[in-house]
């Protein structure tokens, strides 16, 4: 059974860091891609950051170019979500998503919440 379980979200300051950290099971890891999205109340969820399997190429939002850095750990089957210069904006509950197999595959979602 194909598993994803996010952890790191806290509660930070504006400017600060917080790392996001999803942990897979259940697939190949190694062959897949792996998106990083995310929801805030009262608005549609949004993808953030995506990495490709093999070299691991990666494409982001423009709202977080710059600041966020998704890399990924075949060997560990993680995906990673370095997130900088937060902002209030950035608040919202972050998801790991993977397809597989033409289906899509979520985590519980781990909460990110930036605010003086």
């Amino acid at each position: 059974q194909v598993q994803l379980v996010e952890s790191g979200g806290g509660l930070v300051q504006p400017g600060g860091s917080l790392r996001l950290s999803c942990a897979a099971s259940g697939f190949f890891f190694s062959s897949y891609a792996m998106t990083w999205y995310r929801q805030a109340p009262g608005k549609e969820r949004e993808m953030v950051a995506d990495i490709t399997s093999g070299r691991g190429s990666t494409k982001y939002a423009d709202s977080v170019k710059g600041r966020f850095t998704i890399s990924r750990d075949n060997a560990k089957s993680t995906v990673d979500l370095q997130m900088n210069s937060l902002k209030p904006e950035d608040t919202a509950v972050y998801y790991c998503n993977t397809k597989y197999l033409w289906t899509d595959y979520w985590g519980q979602g781990t909460q990110v919440t930036v605010s003086s």
